[in-house]
């Protein structure tokens, strides 16, 4: 994959040549790697290793943390057959944001630093997301809360964080660790695995690797922001494939807005020659989960045909 890598430290003072970048990246692959966003070395090497560490306690120990009923918190697999595939991989999902619903019963205990250590990036993820908003909204020629606005209340507005890992399969042509998708949040902020490449994203009809740059985050697009964007950004069909000999982490953190929050184009972006282009909805986290089994995307459930 060849698309841009964005310094984040440029963003701030609304650099013209960074916003082009972002605004081509993001209408066209939908996704660019971020560097230079403030977050150390080390923290990102110790939010790896608490997740591998997590991911191999024993099983009894991993499960005191499971999902309960229809909740997507907490551990769980997605070792399930899917499209003919077989779903390769554990995840433990957890809402960080507001605070106040945090449901600390998913949060594990072991290893030691694992709440402290994920409230602290959590932070930071926050910040970063508010300024990624700001500067997509930039780079569209719109006032920069508009699209932040729609996902930017402390009090209501919501960050999962799910953590993923991806055991080695000698067989790996006979699984996918996660299969062909969109994301349903706004933006997803991706922390890959430092030395085990396996996202690929879709492009033209072809699947790209997404490489690894050690201290980078992968900025996607997702469903809502398509929609926010009437169509301008692109959220990428992306999915995971397996290594045959090592196991590989990531942890993606999924800014969205408040299930009650309307969401549609913005009218700054809706013209004769770009008609709105998507329904106007609450809650399009349940459209996206209750159409998760489709064969296409579920965004278009929501898009008006012209």
């Amino acid at each position: 994959m060849d698309a841009p890598i964005i310094d984040c430290s440029l963003l701030p003072s609304s650099d013209p040549k960074e916003l082009e970048k972002i605004r081509s990246a993001l209408s066209t692959w939908g996704c660019f790697q971020l560097v230079n966003h403030g977050i150390a070395s080390e923290m990102l090497d110790e939010v790896r290793d608490m997740s591998k560490l997590f991911f191999k306690l024993p099983l009894e120990e991993k499960v005191k943390y499971s999902s309960k009923g229809d909740s997507i918190e907490g551990y769980g697999n997605g070792n399930a057959i899917r499209d003919g595939n077989f779903n390769w991989n554990d995840k433990l999902h957890l809402q960080v944001y507001p605070q106040h619903r945090q449901q600390l019963q998913f949060w594990p205990e072991t290893p030691l630093n694992f709440r402290a250590t994920l409230h602290e990036y959590s932070n930071k993820i926050k910040q970063i997301s508010e300024l990624l908003l700001k500067a997509m909204a930039r780079s569209l020629e719109l006032e920069e809360n508009r699209f932040f606005e729609l996902w930017g209340d402390d009090k209501e507005d919501i960050i999962h964080a799910r953590f993923n890992f991806y055991p080695r399969f000698p067989s790996a042509n006979r699984v996918v660790g996660l299969k062909p998708h969109t994301d349903g949040s706004a933006i997803t902020i991706l922390l890959q695995d430092k030395e085990v490449e396996g996202l690929q994203v879709l492009k033209d009809g072809q699947w790209f690797r997404v490489p690894i740059i050690p201290d980078a985050l992968v900025i996607h697009v997702a469903d809502q922001l398509e929609i926010a964007s009437n169509g301008i950004f692109t959220s990428p069909t992306h999915k995971v494939v397996i290594n045959p000999q090592c196991d590989r982490i990531s942890l993606a953190m999924l800014p969205l807005p408040y299930p009650d929050k309307e969401i549609g184009p913005l009218k700054e972006l809706i013209s004769e020659e770009r008609p709105q282009l998507f329904k106007r909805l609450k809650d399009y986290g349940q459209v996206y989960f209750n159409y998760m089994t489709s064969e296409e995307r579920q965004i278009n459930v929501v898009k008006i045909n012209h």
